[in-house]
């Protein structure tokens, strides 16, 4: 099972992460909920300041609001887990295991809908284009006077020719990602 965080490990159910949080699947943002007094382990005399100061300071507020190369992230019951793994869970009533990927490649937007679980690899199928990429189309190139065009699928590069146009190189490329399914947004301007 992929649990990068580790969560469903440490047991860690959908069921608590509701408890703990809520969840707006139209807007992706994750908020702490109010914690009861049984949520806190003090002393008894110290139990209810401690509950009243953690409600005070963050019920209600915005959770992982921190980033981590673009992505949300927070610390939840002393383990550091992002937010999309988190409204994933949540959502769906179960960890995934799989990779959560961001269809529109925005690393912060957690909206249900632009999520998806992918396999090993799937994430690689959905990149932005790179900026050192002179060709405008991930994967063709110019050497000499012709253009080239490959692929790599599942750790395997596939030559799929030389071209005289760059536009015949491009349509190449983009037969075989459809033919590989990578996602449509693959080699999307970033």
């Amino acid at each position: 099972m992929y649990d990068p965080e580790g969560l469903a490990l440490r047991g860690l159910d959908p069921a608590q992460l509701r408890a703990l949080l809520r969840y707006d699947p139209q807007t992706g943002e994750l908020f702490w909920r109010e914690r009861p007094l049984e949520m806190f382990v003090e002393p008894p005399a110290a139990v209810a300041a401690k509950a009243r100061k953690w409600n005070a300071r963050y019920a209600g507020k915005p959770a992982f609001t921190s980033r981590t190369h673009g992505y949300r992230q927070g610390c939840l019951l002393s383990v550091y887990v992002y937010a999309h793994r988190v409204a994933w869970a949540i959502h769906h009533g179960r960890w995934s295991e799989q990779h959560i990927d961001h269809i529109n490649g925005v690393r912060d937007d957690n909206r249900i809908t632009n999520l998806r679980e992918v396999r090993d690899g799937g994430n690689n199928r959905n990149l932005k284009r790179p900026v050192t990429n002179s060709s405008g189309a991930i994967g063709v190139y110019r050497q000499g006077r012709k253009w080239w065009a490959g692929i790599t699928y599942r750790r395997r590069a596939y030559y799929l020719g030389s071209f005289e146009t760059k536009e015949a190189a491009i349509a190449a490329r983009k037969a075989a990602e459809r033919r590989f399914g990578f996602h449509p947004n693959h080699g999307r301007d970033g």
